[in-house]
């Protein structure tokens, strides 16, 4: 067997059934403006997690925006990364598995249009069948040595997400995925659709229910997640701002006011209970290195590797071209609240 696609094979037409209840909607050599368009057509796998919770840096909320047109995709290095690496990923797959892979694009169910995902490879002879055409595809990512951990167990709950909405979707039995961790961990398995029967029903239910109550509706979700998260997508959203909004008769917006209040209050509490309790550690220390109970070591002080601290001022004033070249701007906002309604000191 081979690993890639015999030269001259022809790619599938748009429209044409691809997989057993799949359609092309675009080939894998579409242009990616187009994909993108073609994407917010309808749910992918990369948004079921984010729809069911279990991202927090990506929630309902930002799904929303991206899928009524939207700008808010503040992909990073490890999305970089994760394209960059793809390939070399699923050929190491096919390698080991003595199977063929090709890339496909876009589908869509054939009776529910906004059900779609791209498949990363469709596994034309699979490894696990007597019959080396079942069908099924190969889910490719690529993880930071720091989530090792997550996939001793098998696929973590996100990708498993993922996978099983492509199983939805495509009317596969099984699905396979490969993952590289830290760059040189590698991982294998599979994941199959009778065993997760239920699961595949509670989410199919929950990308309809999104689907026709928030997008089609035009009704935003509840906004959920990392606060952090959510802040970034507003600045994405609103990269400049002015005027007022008259908040008397928002009633969630008063109380999350309060909310704010009421947790600033205790973090600010907790931060300085926390500065007092690491005096008096250090003071038990003395002028040693690390203290102990029983004879066990409970807590020392050790060196770290902390970022230097650059003056920019002297900088810009000594060295104005390397400040010029080296300092980028990076503005942000303050949520400032007015002392009136700042509740109890």
């Amino acid at each position: 067997m081979t690993t890639t696609v015999p030269a001259g094979a022809q790619a599938p037409a748009a429209g044409r059934r691809v997989t057993p209840t799949g359609r092309l909607i675009l080939p894998a050599t579409a242009d990616r403006a187009d994909w993108l368009t073609a994407r917010r057509s309808g749910i992918g796998s990369s948004d079921v997690p984010a729809i069911l919770g279990l991202i927090e840096q990506n929630p309902p909320l930002k799904v929303y925006y991206d899928k009524t047109g939207h700008d808010v995709d503040d992909a990073g290095e490890a999305a970089y990364w994760g394209t960059v690496n793809e390939e070399n990923v699923a050929r190491r797959w096919a390698m080991q598995n003595r199977s063929v892979i090709r890339r496909i694009g876009l589908v869509a169910h054939v009776d529910h249009p906004h059900w779609r995902t791209t498949l990363d490879r469709r596994v034309t002879e699979c490894p696990l069948s007597e019959d080396e055409q079942a069908p099924c595809a190969l889910e490719v990512k690529t993880r930071s040595a720091f989530k090792s951990a997550q996939w001793h167990a098998g696929a973590p709950d996100d990708v498993l997400a993922q996978m099983l909405w492509q199983i939805i979707v495509n009317g596969y039995e099984h699905m396979h995925y490969a993952v590289l961790i830290g760059g040189n961990e590698y991982h294998q398995g599979t994941v199959r659709a009778d065993q997760y029967t239920d699961v595949m029903a509670d989410i199919t239910a929950a990308v309809d229910r999104f689907w026709t109550e928030h997008v089609q509706a035009q009704v935003p979700p509840e906004p959920t997640g990392d606060g952090e998260a959510l802040a970034r997508m507003f600045r994405r959203l609103h990269p400049t701002r002015s005027g007022s909004v008259d908040i008397d008769r928002h009633p969630d917006a008063l109380d999350a006011l309060a909310d704010y209040n009421r947790h600033q209050r205790a973090e600010s509490s907790a931060k300085k209970a926390k500065g007092q309790a690491k005096a008096r550690m250090l003071a038990a220390l003395d002028d040693a290195q690390e203290a102990l109970i029983g004879g066990e070591r409970a807590y020392g002080l050790e060196p770290t590797n902390a970022a230097p601290r650059v003056d920019l001022e002297q900088l810009a004033e000594r060295w104005p071209d390397a400040y010029t070249a080296c300092v980028t701007p990076n503005p942000t906002e303050r949520l400032d609240i007015a002392k009136q309604f700042k509740g109890d000191s």
